[in-house]
């Protein structure tokens, strides 16, 4: 499904601009497109919206602003391209400034070259804007110039600029609680990505690239009706699924290696994110089998602590305490686990935090700490649940067996009012179940 407009109805996003509203009182916010970035010559890189901009509007094209000001007469304007024949013959079709009006719920529509003059007039009626600072310095100039124009029309005053606050904070506040159409996107966008898991797994033999496997696994996206990936692929063989963000898919996957893969497809802007690691021969041998089930093992545990009321962070330090127990099993550390985890000797292992929200954007927006004390989890939050271990092949105080190991166990939860749903359990995870299907394509 290719989509180019407001998805699941205009109703949903005014019911997310009247929330935002209501956060802002008299403020203004202003939510400007993503820009386009030039690839060589002309043409451009993919081109995807800002995320809370379409969170609030639905609206998909570029050079496009969103201004949101429940003081003004229009409370919601836009401000967009303009109709123009010869460029949508050579780069598609535009809404304009009528149609955007017509489709998208708009209360007034401009030009986006009358943004400047009209966000002063609009301004003027305000003490405090939320705007998201130092993320496009280009368009900083224009709101500062802006504020500037509308200080200086308030004469000998006094009166300084207006109080810029972080649109991010309050937008992702809105965006961490999840209605149930979000969930209908999410889940399908977990789904589409379990799918994707599932090919590279049948695909995977001894002699294919990491890039094969990564384009297995990216097809199996798009023919399932994802528009775009989540966020690059990490395919890693051997001692390259120790480095965390590898990028680079372009070695050979031998016999004996484990392969990690870090994939996630969209569907209707909302992403999956799942990792799972597996043997490319489809066996584990002994040490590999003994090194994933410690991960698996506390992966499991950590699921199984998520309800309501539990701190996001108490299920970082339980991965954090069960890594550690595993480690020292393992033989990969020695000495005394409580020593261990206050000395944080466990991160030359275990680097990464265990957890991150999702939805819109693969690391999504909202506060991890509320009134400086960590964030209990609430119905309607997603994120991820992903301890690992990554032994670096040059390591040479770990077990030889384990050296060039890495292993990352990666599920999306939703939490509800009893506990969570595992909304990316259809890959296999358990040994027996990877074993069964690593190679067996059809």
């Amino acid at each position: 499904m290719l989509y180019n407009g407001p998805l699941g109805g205009i109703e949903i996003y005014k019911k997310r601009r009247q929330k935002l509203m209501e956060k802002i009182k008299d403020g203004v916010a202003i939510l400007p497109s993503n820009p386009e970035f030039i690839r060589n010559n002309d043409v451009h890189y993919d081109y995807r919206q800002d995320s809370s901009l379409y969170y609030l509007t639905g609206f998909t094209e570029p050079e496009s602003v969103a201004v949101i000001a429940p003081h003004y007469k229009h409370k919601f304007i836009m401000f967009v391209r303009e109709k123009n024949p010869l460029r949508e013959l050579w780069d598609g079709f535009r809404y304009g400034v009528d149609g955007a009006q017509e489709k998208f719920g708009v209360d007034q529509v401009y030009p986006i070259k009358d943004f400047e003059s009209v966000l002063a007039d609009i301004l003027k009626g305000t003490d405090k804007i939320y705007y998201r600072l130092a993320d496009n310095r280009e368009f900083d100039e224009k709101i500062l110039s802006v504020l500037e124009r509308v200080r200086l029309s308030k004469g000998r005053s006094g009166a300084g600029l207006q109080t810029i606050a972080d649109i991010r904070q309050v937008v992702g506040e809105l965006r961490l609680f999840k209605s149930k159409e979000e969930l209908d996107f999410l889940r399908k966008a977990c789904e589409i990505s379990a799918h994707g898991h599932i090919a590279a797994m049948k695909f995977t033999k001894p002699g294919v690239w990491e890039y094969e496997v990564q384009a297995v696994t990216e097809k199996e996206f798009r023919m399932r009706g994802s528009e775009r990936l989540g966020y690059g692929s990490i395919v890693g063989r051997g001692p390259n699924a120790t480095v965390l963000h590898y990028i680079y898919n372009k070695d050979k996957c031998l016999d004996g290696d484990l392969l990690l893969i870090d994939a996630g497809a969209e569907y209707g802007y909302m992403t999956g994110d799942i990792t799972r690691t597996y043997p490319v021969n489809g066996k584990f041998s002994k040490a590999q089998k003994k090194f994933y089930e410690a991960v698996l093992k506390v992966q499991k545990s950590c699921i199984s602590k998520i309800k309501p009321g539990v701190k996001l962070a108490d299920i970082h330090s339980h991965a954090i305490e069960g890594l550690t127990e595993e480690m020292l099993e393992l033989g990969i550390l020695t000495g005394n686990a409580k020593s261990i985890i206050q000395k944080t000797e466990f991160s030359k292992y275990f680097p990464h935090g265990t957890s991150h929200w999702l939805g819109l954007d693969v690391h999504d927006h909202g506060l991890y700490r509320m009134d400086g004390e960590p964030r209990r989890l609430e119905p309607g939050m997603c994120f991820t649940v992903e301890p690992g271990l990554y032994i670096p092949l040059k390591d040479k105080t770990a077990p030889k067996e384990y050296r060039g190991l890495g292993v990352r166990i990666e599920d999306d939860v939703h939490v509800t009012p009893k506990g969570c749903e595992v909304m990316t359990g259809l890959v296999p995870k358990d040994v027996e179940e990877i074993e069964a299907i690593v190679g067996k394509s059809e």
